[in-house]
């Protein structure tokens, strides 16, 4: 009966990552000879490859002020929606969800005609205010701030979610038994919320670290002209997915963007290891 599931991940999960390991060992354009040149690869990654750690470095930027904002944004929308909103949760949560489950095209092309220089709303704002207009995404840091607007705008929902399934399983007693004590809201809200959450928040960090070094597919839409080096402007934005679907995909230089991907399979694996260890690994006395 379980048969055909392990067909097809043997045909469409198993046997492409082992021929992509097989293929980083190789000098390859995908019609070509399929040249063996052993660790090669892996070398021009971590000696020659000067847009790999930029790449990184850049994911890293992303990632770093990314995460933390959109886990406080989701974990104060939750709270609210359970304390203050009960009878209006159901379709604000809605509301704030939509976004995560919005095609990506779409979300590509609203933050595109909202941050356009001579068209788009956020600078006729700023110029009503007597700011002049940004070229929001034909410089490095403002093409930044804008990628991180967009992974927030569209990933803060899914983390309302978590923490509301979180919120959900501690008993309202605790609660009582606190205001009874004389503890207010925010005394709660850090002493009970936020420790009994310490599960969420391990699953939610450790799954936000991995999403954010696999990134694409927001900076991808919002510079995906052919006629401009990808990653925006002097690169800002290219983040090491980027770096592989360029050199896979545009160079087509298979065995080298497989080598790329490996190395980047290593660095998430170590990165969500020490992440596990500082933030799930402790145990409460």
């Amino acid at each position: 009966m379980i048969l055909p599931y392990f067909l097809l991940y043997i045909a469409f999960g198993l046997f492409p990552i082992l021929f992509s390991l097989g293929v980083s060992f190789t000098s390859w354009d995908g019609i070509g000879d399929v040249i063996f040149i052993g660790l090669a690869n892996y070398k021009r990654v971590f000696t020659q490859d000067k847009f790999f750690y930029k790449s990184l470095w850049n994911t890293i930027i992303l990632l770093v002020i990314s995460t933390p904002i959109q886990i406080i944004l989701g974990l104060l929308m939750a709270t609210f929606l359970k304390d203050f909103f009960k009878r209006t949760r159901n379709g604000l949560q809605l509301i704030n969800f939509l976004p995560y489950i919005t095609t990506p095209v779409a979300v590509g092309i609203i933050f595109q005609l909202m941050f356009d220089w001579k068209s788009g709303i956020i600078n006729a704002l700023l110029n009503l205010f007597g700011v002049e207009s940004i070229y929001w995404l034909g410089n490095a840091w403002p093409s930044r701030i804008v990628v991180i607007l967009m992974i927030v705008w569209k990933n803060y929902g899914y983390m309302m979610i978590m923490f509301l399934s979180g919120l959900s399983s501690i008993p309202d007693e605790l609660y009582e038994a606190a205001r009874i004590d004389g503890a207010k809201w925010w005394g709660c809200f850090t002493k009970i919320t936020i420790p009994l959450l310490r599960p969420i928040f391990v699953f939610v960090i450790t799954t936000s670290v991995i999403n954010g070094f696999k990134l694409f597919d927001e900076p991808q839409l919002l510079f995906s002209s052919a006629s401009q080096p990808i990653g925006g402007p002097d690169r800002a934005v290219m983040t090491v997915v980027m770096r592989f679907y360029e050199a896979s995909f545009r160079s087509f230089e298979f065995g080298y963007g497989s080598a790329l991907a490996y190395c980047l399979f290593l660095v998430i694996a170590g990165a969500s290891l020490v992440l596990f260890r500082l933030v799930g690994g402790r145990k409460e006395k």
